[in-house]
């Protein structure tokens, strides 16, 4: 289940396995702190804000300079659209807490229902929804921008 959730968010399966094996690490090292009610959903909790962690840091310190222009170069047009795609994520983000950026992947990405995602993050459905619906706000002023 963890290992799923990291190929999903990260896209890449050594990236995906590392995030995995951080995740049962900082398990078995915050062990003391932690409740054994609803073990799955503390996991997939913990496998999301690992790997959303792993892509901010890949995005602020690249690993490989080298090997990352050799990635650009060989894909250009897909770096572009990326570079597109993560502007524009955030100008949608911007200001947001990390939570609105979990409760937007659990529901657009993962098609997780409301009601589901509040219980993952501890929220009411009704926040759940209203974060959602300043997102999709922030995306039609962007619209209507562009």
């Amino acid at each position: 289940m963890v290992l799923r959730r990291c190929r999903r968010v990260l896209r890449d399966e050594q990236e995906a396995v590392d995030a995995m094996q951080d995740v049962f690490v900082r398990l078995l090292v915050h062990q003391d702190r932690l409740a054994d009610t609803a073990p799955s959903s503390l996991l997939y909790r913990i496998a999301t804000h690992v790997c959303l962690n792993r892509l901010r840091t890949k995005r602020r310190r690249p690993e490989d300079a080298d090997q990352d222009l050799m990635m650009r170069i060989a894909d250009t047009a897909a770096e572009e659209e990326r570079a597109l795609s993560r502007g524009l994520l955030g100008r949608i983000f911007a200001g947001e807490k990390e939570s609105t950026q979990v409760i937007a992947v659990l529901h657009l990405l993962d098609r997780m229902t409301l009601e589901e995602v509040a219980a993952e993050v501890g929220m009411s459905v009704s926040g759940v929804r209203k974060r959602l619906r300043t997102l999709r706000g922030r995306i039609e002023e962007l619209k209507e921008v562009a």
